[in-house]
């Protein structure tokens, strides 16, 4: 089974080098697609000294948000399974394993690893914990779930499933979007340990309580919207207009390119 690690990145040079070499270090068959939204730092730079050929770069030319980059990225992939990843340290890539076992075991086509355990003993400020905590409330009372950790990074999917889906977000609501859509479509969600170290503000952490206010209307909207809605063509070029929306059109090269969002391959920068 290869994995597509999908990895959004917008000014992340303190951390994305070290986070690519956990990435490519995880004992796992991948293709790893980096989307650069938009960085105004030295990210960019930075992912030029990584030339390991299971990688994929994807540059936007402005920044347009965490989700038009997670969606530009599920575009872009060919694995028969999809991972999100986070493009600083706070979640471990060795824990990819075992989120694979249970698909395979489980013979699910959605699985989430679970941050809410009696392992982990690290936790978020309590405001980040607290509304983590609530949006999954609402999730398990809106779509009939036990979860436990629904705002976790770490949800993999199959890959012909998440490259099916109509997705519309821009920003962090990628999360609860994704959540309510394979939920009201009738998948199951496994949950499976993990992991974390989050990370402070003054590292670089970007999600803020507007996002929190997001999510729960996000999870409100997609329980009454029409089915017909949720999936797109089964054609893998149905879903290029969606990406065109978050700023082009998809763009594809050989490993270790570097692509420019407007669909040019370009030098390295």
């Amino acid at each position: 089974m290869k994995l597509s690690v999908i990895i959004p990145v917008y000014n992340e040079s303190r951390t994305v080098i070290e986070l690519m070499g956990r990435v490519l270090a995880a004992d796992v068959a991948k293709e790893v697609i980096v989307v650069d939204d938009g960085s105004t730092d030295a990210t960019p730079e930075k992912l030029q000294s990584v030339t390991d050929p299971r990688v994929r770069v994807i540059l936007q030319e402005r920044n347009r948000g965490k989700g038009c980059a997670v969606r530009r990225g599920i575009d872009a992939s060919t694995g028969d399974a999809v991972i999100i990843q986070d493009a600083d340290l706070e979640y471990d890539p060795q824990d990819y394993r075992a989120l694979l076992d249970a698909m395979r075991e489980e013979g699910a086509a959605v699985v989430y690893g679970n941050r809410q355990h009696p392992g982990n003993r690290e936790h978020s400020y309590w405001r980040y914990t607290m509304g983590g905590m609530v949006v999954t409330m609402v999730t398990n009372f809106l779509y009939g779930t036990t979860i436990h950790d629904e705002p976790t990074c770490y949800k993999l999917f199959d890959g012909d499933l998440i490259r099916r889906l109509r997705l519309r977000c821009t920003g962090f609501e990628f999360c609860p979007e994704v959540t309510a859509i394979v939920r009201r479509l009738g998948y199951r969600i496994v949950e499976r340990p993990i992991r974390y170290r989050p990370r402070k503000r003054e590292e670089g952490k970007k999600i803020n309580w507007k996002d929190g206010v997001i999510a729960l209307w996000t999870l409100w909207r997609y329980r009454w919207k029409p089915e017909r809605e949720l999936l797109a063509e089964k054609t893998r070029s149905a879903r290029r207009p969606s990406a065109a929306r978050c700023g082009s059109q998809l763009t594809r090269g050989r490993p270790s390119t570097w692509l420019r969002a407007g669909g040019d391959e370009g030098p390295r920068p």
